[in-house]
Parts: C-alpha cells; sequence; structure tokens
C-alpha cells in the first residue's frame, strides 16, 4: 500500500473512531432530534450562516466516510430549513459526500481489486462506459437500494467522477426530497420506517423502472418511425437475408437453417470467400509446401542425405489449388441448398431495411425479409504509392494465380500475411525482401516474440528491414522495377535505397467491403478503419440489419467470423427475448510461420497499454524432451496471470506446433481453468503438449508455500531421529573432507 493510501485510510479510521467515541452515534437518533429540535431551531435563529455552513459540513463528512446518520440528518435539515432550502443544502451536500466516498472507494480498493479481478471487472467497466450513466440514474431513483453500498460499488470502476456527480445530484433529488419533506413533520414522526409507505416505495420503483420503460418506447418509437419512413411490409419473404458467402455468411446461414428459419444466402463470386478461395487454405497449402522445401534442406542434420531440393513451382501451385478443390464442397452450393438454404449468385442492394434487390445477370428481384446480416468480407488494402499503378501489384488474393517462381519479391508489410508469404517464397527460392514500416514484425506482438521469427528469417535469407518506410517504384535501366525505401540510422538521418524486384507483393492489411450495398443511403455508418459501426450484439444503427464477419472487425479471422456469425444471427432472430455480446476475451490467433506464433486473450505489450497488472512464467522449448528430440527447440511459452493467482489473463507460444498446443489455454481461459488444475492434468510423454504442463509447473514452483516447506523439512528430520541426524552430519564431513583433498590433490589413493 503507497503512503497516500495509508494516510487516506488513517484518517478515515481516526474520523470514525471519533464518530463513535464521542457518541455521536447516540446523538442521531431520531429521539434525540425530536427531543433538542427546539434547540437546533435556537442555534440556527441565532447564527444561520454558521448553523447552515457547519450542517453541511458535516453532512458531506458522514456521507463520505459511509457512516450511519444521513438519513436523519436529512430530516433534521428538513425540520431546520423548510422544503426549499432544506432540499438545496441536503441535495448539494449529499451529492458532493457521495462522490468523496466514490473517489476514497477507488483511491484504496480499485487497484488492488483489478490486479485480483481484472477478467471480472473488465466487463464490469466495459458496461459502465457503454452506458454507467444510465444504470447509476436508475439505482440512484430507487430508495430500495443503500445509497452508501452504490457509492462504493461505483467508485470501484471506472465511471468518471463528474459524471457520477452530476447522475447522483438528479438520481437522488426525488428521494432527498421526499425525506426532507418528511423532516418539516419531524416531531410527529413515530420511526423512520413511516416515511417509506409501501405505496410510496412503489411509486419509487416505478420511477426507478421509468428511464426502462422510456427506452423501450424509444426504441418501438425508432422501428415505427423506420416502418413510416420505408413503409414495412405486411409479410415477408425470408426470416433473414444473408449477403456475402464467405465464412460468416456460411456459418450465419447454417445456423439459421438449423433452426428452421428462413434464409437466403447471396452471393456475387465463390462461396466459401477468402478463407477457402485466396486465404486460409491456398497459404497453408502453400506453407506446406515450403515447409517440406525446408525440412529437406535441413535432412543432413538428422544423418540424412536427400540432396538439394528441386523446386517444381507449377506443381507447388498445382498442390495450392487441389486442396481448394476439395475443401470446396464442403462450402458449396449443394450442401447449402440441401439444408434449406437458397443460395442465390448475384448482387444484392438495400433498397430499405426489409427490401433486397438482387440482381441475377440481366434480371432484378425484390426480396422482403424481416432481418438482413452483412457478411460482405474485406479485400486487401493497396496504398497510394506513386508509381504502383505502373505494375501488377501481387496481393493475398491473385498471388494464387502464378505460374512461375518470383526471382526477386519484395513483401510490403511484416504482418501475419506478410510473413507468411515472405518466408514460403524464400523457402521456395525466391529473393525475399521484407520491408516493415514498424519497429518489429507482427506489430501485435511483443517483441521478445517478434524477436524469434526475425531471427528465424534472416538465417533462410529473407532481407528484413525495419523501421523502414516504402516511398514510390521506380524503373531501373534494365527495364526492371525497384522499390524506393526511406529508413533511418541510429543518428535519427534518412537515407533512401533501392530494392531492385521482379513482382511486389502488397500485404499492409486488408479493408472491408462496404460500398455498393445501398447502406451509405439507409444511414449505416462506418468506423474510422472503414468496417461497419455495429454495437456488441452486432447490431447497426438499424435495429434489424446485422454484420459480422470482417466487414465489421475488429479480427480478420476465420473463427473470429464464424463467432460473430452466431451472434449476430442468435441476436437477430431471438433479440426480443435475449442478446448476446460478443466476447473476443478468449479469442485465439495463430501466424503460421516458422517457429509459428499463438496467442489467446492478453499479451504483455496490451497489458501495459491497458493498466493490467500481470504475472509473467516463461517456459523455453529447448527444456522440453520432445522439442530436444526432434532437434526443433526455438521458442518458448509465456503466460500471463493474476498476480499471485493462477488465474490465465493470456498466453502466447512461439515454436513448433504453437496453434495446436494454445488450444489447450484457449479451452482454459474459456472456461476458466487455472494453472493448477493444468499442472494436475496427465499429459502423454513425450509430447509438446507437455510444454503447457511444464509452464504451470514453472509457475507452481515460484509460488511455493516456503513456510509450509519449513515446517516439513523440521519435521521429517524430527522423524529420522537424532541418531540419523548425526549420522547424516558425520557422512556430511567425510564427503566434505575427500572433496577437499580431491582438489588439493592431498587425498585418495
Amino acid at each position: 500500500m503507497t503512503r497516500r493510501r495509508l494516510i487516506l485510510a488513517a484518517v478515515i479510521a481516526l474520523l470514525v473512531a471519533a464518530y463513535f467515541l464521542t457518541g455521536a452515534d447516540e446523538v442521531l437518533t431520531l429521539a434525540n432530534l425530536q427531543a433538542e429540535q427546539d434547540r437546533f431551531q435556537a442555534w440556527l435563529a441565532a447564527d444561520p450562516l454558521t448553523v447552515a455552513g457547519g450542517f453541511f459540513l458535516i453532512y458531506v463528512v458522514i456521507t463520505a466516510v459511509s457512516l450511519p446518520g444521513a438519513t436523519l440528518l436529512t430530516l433534521l435539515g428538513g425540520a431546520l430549513f423548510g422544503l426549499g432550502w432544506g432540499l438545496l443544502l441536503i441535495s448539494f451536500a449529499s451529492s458532493l459526500g457521495a462522490t468523496l466516498a466514490a473517489l476514497i472507494a477507488r483511491t484504496l480498493a480499485r487497484e488492488p481489486l483489478e490486479r485480483r479481478f481484472a477478467t471480472q471487472l473488465e466487463r464490469i467497466n466495459a458496461g459502465i462506459e457503454r452506458e454507467g450513466a444510465f444504470y447509476l440514474f436508475t439505482l440512484r431513483l430507487i430508495p430500495l437500494f443503500p445509497f452508501f453500498v452504490i457509492n462504493l460499488v461505483m467508485g470501484l470502476t471506472r465511471m468518471r467522477l463528474t459524471t457520477f456527480y452530476w447522475v447522483s445530484q438528479l438520481g437522488m433529488l426525488p428521494g432527498t426530497a421526499v425525506y426532507v419533506n418528511a423532516g418539516r413533520e419531524l416531531g410527529q414522526l413515530e420511526s423512520l420506517a413511516g416515511i417509506l409507505s409501501p405505496g410510496l416505495i412503489g411509486s419509487f420503483v416505478l420511477i426507478g423502472l421509468f428511464p426502462w420503460l422510456a427506452r423501450g418506447l424509444v426504441a418501438i418509437g425508432k422501428r415505427r418511425q423506420l416502418a413510416r419512413r420505408f413503409a414495412r411490409p405486411s409479410r415477408f419473404d425470408q426470416d433473414i437475408v444473408v449477403i456475402g458467402g464467405g465464412s460468416a455468411g456460411l456459418v450465419a446461414s447454417y445456423i439459421a437453417s438449423a433452426v428452421k428459419a428462413r434464409v437466403a444466402l447471396v452471393e456475387r463470386d465463390r462461396l466459401g470467400g477468402d478463407c477457402l478461395n485466396t486465404g486460409c487454405v491456398p497459404s497453408k497449402a502453400l506453407i506446406r509446401a515450403a515447409r517440406l522445401t525446408s525440412e529437406i534442406r535441413e535432412a543432413p542434420r538428422y544423418g540424412v542425405s536427400a540432396g538439394a531440393p528441386e523446386v517444381d513451382f507449377a506443381a507447388v501451385m498445382g498442390h495450392v489449388h487441389r486442396a481448394i478443390r476439395e475443401v470446396e464442397p464442403h462450402d458449396s452450393r449443394e450442401r447449402y441448398a440441401g439444408l434449406g438454404v437458397e443460395v442465390i449468385a448475384g448482387d444484392a442492394v438495400l433498397d430499405d431495411p426489409w427490401r433486397v434487390r438482387i440482381r441475377e445477370g440481366e434480371t432484378e428481384r425484390v426480396i422482403t425479409t424481416r432481418h438482413v446480416i452483412i457478411a460482405s468480407g474485406a479485400r486487401p488494402r493497396v496504398p497510394p504509392l506513386p508509381g504502383l499503378e505502373t505494375i501488377e501489384v501481387l496481393t493475398s488474393d491473385n498471388l494464387w494465380q502464378l505460374e512461375t517462381l518470383p526471382e526477386r519479391l519484395v513483401v510490403l508489410g511484416g504482418g501475419p500475411i506478410g510473413c507468411e508469404l515472405g518466408q514460403s517464397f524464400a523457402r521456395l527460392g525466391s529473393r525475399v525482401s521484407l520491408v516493415e514500416m514498424g519497429e518489429q514484425l507482427l506489430p501485435r506482438e511483443d517483441r521478445d516474440v517478434a524477436g524469434e521469427l526475425e531471427a528465424r528469417l534472416a538465417e533462410e535469407g529473407v532481407s528484413v528491414r525495419l523501421a523502414t518506410r516504402a516511398r514510390r517504384v521506380l524503373s531501373d535501366d534494365h527495364g526492371g522495377h525497384v522499390l524506393e525505401v526511406e529508413h533511418g540510422d541510429e543518428h535519427g538521418e534518412a537515407h533512401l535505397e533501392r530494392l531492385p524486384f521482379s513482382h511486389l507483393l502488397v500485404a499492409v492489411g486488408r479493408q472491408a467491403n462496404v460500398q455498393g450495398l445501398g447502406l451509405e443511403a439507409l444511414g449505416v455508418e462506418t468506423r474510422g478503419d472503414g468496417t461497419l459501426a455495429v454495437n456488441e450484439t452486432l447490431q447497426s444503427v438499424l435495429p434489424n440489419v446485422w454484420a459480422c464477419g470482417d466487414v465489421a472487425g475488429p479480427y480478420q479471422l476465420t473463427h473470429a467470423s464464424a463467432h460473430q456469425a452466431w451472434h449476430a444471427t442468435v441476436n437477430a432472430l431471438f433479440g426480443e427475448f435475449k442478446r448476446f455480446r460478443v466476447s473476443y476475451r478468449a479469442l485465439p490467433a495463430v501466424t503460421f510461420t516458422d517457429p509459428e506464433v499463438a496467442r489467446v486473450g492478453l499479451n504483455e505489450r496490451e497489458a501495459h497499454q491497458q493498466g493490467v497488472a500481470v504475472e509473467v512464467t516463461r517456459y523455453a522449448l529447448s527444456e522440453l524432451d520432445r522439442a530436444i528430440a526432434e532437434g526443433s527447440t526455438r521458442g518458448f511459452v509465456k503466460v500471463l496471470t493474476v498476480p499471485g493467482r493462477d488465474r490465465l489473463l493470456g498466453a502466447t507460444i512461439v515454436g513448433p506446433g504453437a496453434g495446436e498446443m494454445l488450444a489447450e489455454f484457449t479451452l482454459a481461459m474459456t472456461h476458466g481453468i487455472g494453472l493448477n488444475k493444468l499442472l494436475g492434468t496427465i499429459h502423454p510423454y513425450p509430447t509438446h503438449s507437455e510444454a503447457v504442463k511444464a509452464t504451470a509447473g514453472v509457475w507452481k514452483n515460484a509460488h511455493k508455500p516456503e513456510r509450509v516447506l519449513g515446517w516439513l523439512s523440521r519435521y521429517f528430520a524430527w522423524r529420522r531421529g537424532p541418531a540419523v541426524e548425526k549420522a547424516a552430519e558425520s557422512a556430511g564431513e567425510q564427503a566434505t573432507e575427500q572433496a577437499t583433498g580431491k582438489a588439493t590433490g592431498k587425498g585418495g589413493q
């Protein structure tokens, strides 16, 4: 505890002690106030400013320290000052005191509680940030909830104190008015319970429920206004129209059809989207071929001579397209039609929230639907780089049409796509330069994680250019092209360099496909990064228009798209009864380089940015028996936990099979399984998954109960008995003498 907290805690303890030791708790009783009412009135008449100021100050202190007596002081204020002045004084004093109470709770307890209950408070704070003023206002209106409890609990959240103050000022007015008004009849009151009759409490409850009722009425009003604006159909052809047949759209269609909703899926290109046709499937097929090439080169390490690998690039691409064809039936029109989905090949445009106009070749038709799910995906972002228009730029969309291996490949962008493809082409025989504007590869990962990958790429001949900005594309003197880049030296001076290339691969991110859907005319907004603006339930500003997948962000991952698709579909179909907020707390992500980089939850970079206290446990794969046996010991496991506890906040794995090992940590985070239980789980030997248990063991060793172990040491010494103890000492002395003799060359034969 810091010095400031200690001083504050001491001051509060003194105030509480003084309150009870001086008998103030006995003074602040209804009977005593009634008996002394005339004296209080005389004091007020003699010196009104002093009495009013003293009353205000005492009220603030009692409320700030959460002492009993605020209710009785409110009654006294009504008796002394009347309804008008009494309400004015007490309203401001109670709000100021409540704010100080929240500040005290925040200063003393929020930081340690956030360290201990980071995950739970993260969700609470997200709700507070979203609509905390609304909840606080509701609680303030209902006197069933003790105000001092509300003060302390809200102080532990991240609600702004200014918001807390003005909401409290307004929300406590009705209850304060009732008590102040009752105080005008202080002499006739028989008990505090008589102030709040059942009828009055019921009225307050209705007042407290009013904001919720108002919110519902506003929502109904918005829907009716929307219906008047766009002429809501009297009947609908479909329950849901899904626009986009990629991962998100396919999952949404599958879920809707599984619960017997009527659903139409509109896709203008190929079903399966980026994942099947240009992303996950082809890239992993290419990575497999590249890894095999690397393994052949490294075979002599294991005593196997296979010669230099010969790469037939056309055959490699044949393997890639064969993988696409074999996976394709899983996402086919026939499969989804068999599930009851109406699959439509065409372009979809929203005429209004309930009507989707579909162009199929030369024909058009309009489908009416209760809900629309936008799952239109994203496409590679191509920066406005001077000279780029003069060449054929490769992206993750079109590089699969290559027929010959690029001789010189420059990769622009050091994110997951750029690293995966850059390493693969280097292994297949291309001379690769990788240009990254940031200080490290994989900008979202920790520096030590990126360092492992950077070292591996350098070993394999990839020229990694960090902190380097692309300026323009130029033609060289031989009819080829160069990329002019700028980078700084250790003195901060900028230097220009020209990187020749036969092919330029741009991998600087992806942008959402939002144009041409009619969304702008309907008022559906986009965020700064170009994704559709949706709330935590994936609902847009239009109540029946939802979005999921890459078009909604923030994570452009196939499994994230599927995760969102479930939420969007269930919320659309059953949102009148219950809605589910999408959570990314246990969302895994894998970069399929060598070594693989896999992560779930927080890493150190994010924990620092969010101000979350963490404990870091690290286990090197060079200690793992299976890794040693296979001669592949590069990498580590890094786990973040709540300080002093085994609860997981995040895990990062760098090494072979990292993506597969990550599943155990993802399961643990999803279901609240701590490191102690992972340590107690039997893992087969020798496997890579043992690294998970070994990491839990490292954490456990750092938290072993030293005091208990000390007691056990003395207990076992006692059990061995004095003779055994003496013999052990003698044996130890003899061993020491022998060792000393050997060291000096004087002992033994």
